[in-house]
C-alpha cells in the first residue's frame, strides 16, 4: 500500500513538471517555427509587405498581424508622399542587428499565464553573405509568445542589441512609430 501511495504521490510531482516542459516546448517550437519562417523569407528590408506577411501571418498573433499590416500601409503612405527618401524602417525588422541573422537558436522559454518569452541567441556572419574576412557577430534578443485559439503564436521582439546602430526597444513600438510618422508631415 505504501508503494502505491509513493508512486502516485511520485507521479503527482512529476506529471506537472512534465506539462511544464511541454508548454515551454512548445512556445520554443513557435518561435523555432517563426525564425524558420524568416529564413526563408528573409526580409531583411524594412517592414514586409502585403506579398511577403502572409508567409508569417500563421505563426503570429492576430495583434502582431495587424501591426505588420498597418506597417505596411504606413511605408506605402510615406514612400509616396517622399518618393526620393528611403524607407522608414530600414533594414531587418525581427532582430537587433539592421544586417538581419545568418543562424538562430531558441534558448530557453518562461511561461507567464497565457503568454510567455523564449531567448533567441543569433548570429550574423557576413562571410556567409559578402565579406568572408569579416567575423561572425553574435547576440540575443527575447521573443514574446501569446497563447491564440491556434496555439502559441509569436506576439513581440524585444532587442537586446547593445550597439549603437542597432534596433532599440521592441518591434511593436518600432511599427506603431512607424504608422505614426506616417501621418506627419515631413521636413522640406
Amino acid at each position: 500500500m505504501k508503494t502505491i501511495a509513493a508512486a502516485l504521490l511520485a507521479a503527482g510531482f512529476v506529471a506537472p513538471a512534465l506539462a511544464a516542459d511541454n508548454g515551454t516546448q512548445a512556445m520554443a517550437d513557435a518561435v523555432n517555427k517563426f525564425y524558420a519562417a524568416y529564413h526563408t523569407v528573409k526580409t531583411s528590408d524594412g517592414i514586409p509587405n502585403a506579398k511577403l506577411l502572409p508567409k508569417y501571418t500563421p505563426l503570429i498573433t492576430p495583434a502582431l498581424n495587424q501591426l505588420l499590416i498597418a506597417g505596411d500601409q504606413a511605408e506605402a503612405r510615406f514612400a509616396k508622399a517622399n518618393p526620393d527618401t528611403p524607407p522608414m524602417r530600414e533594414g531587418d525588422i525581427f532582430t537587433s542587428n539592421f544586417e538581419g541573422a545568418t543562424t538562430y537558436k531558441v534558448g530557453a522559454c518562461k511561461a507567464e499565464g497565457k503568454g510567455g518569452m523564449c531567448q533567441v541567441d543569433f548570429v550574423y556572419d557576413p562571410g556567409k553573405t559578402n565579406n568572408p574576412k569579416d567575423k561572425p557577430f553574435k547576440w540575443s534578443d527575447s521573443v514574446t509568445v501569446a497563447m491564440t485559439d491556434k496555439g502559441w503564436r509569436v506576439d513581440d521582439v524585444l532587442y537586446r542589441g547593445t550597439w549603437d546602430f542597432g534596433n532599440k526597444g521592441k518591434l511593436s513600438d518600432s511599427l506603431k512609430e512607424a504608422v505614426k510618422e506616417s501621418t506627419e508631415p515631413q521636413a522640406p
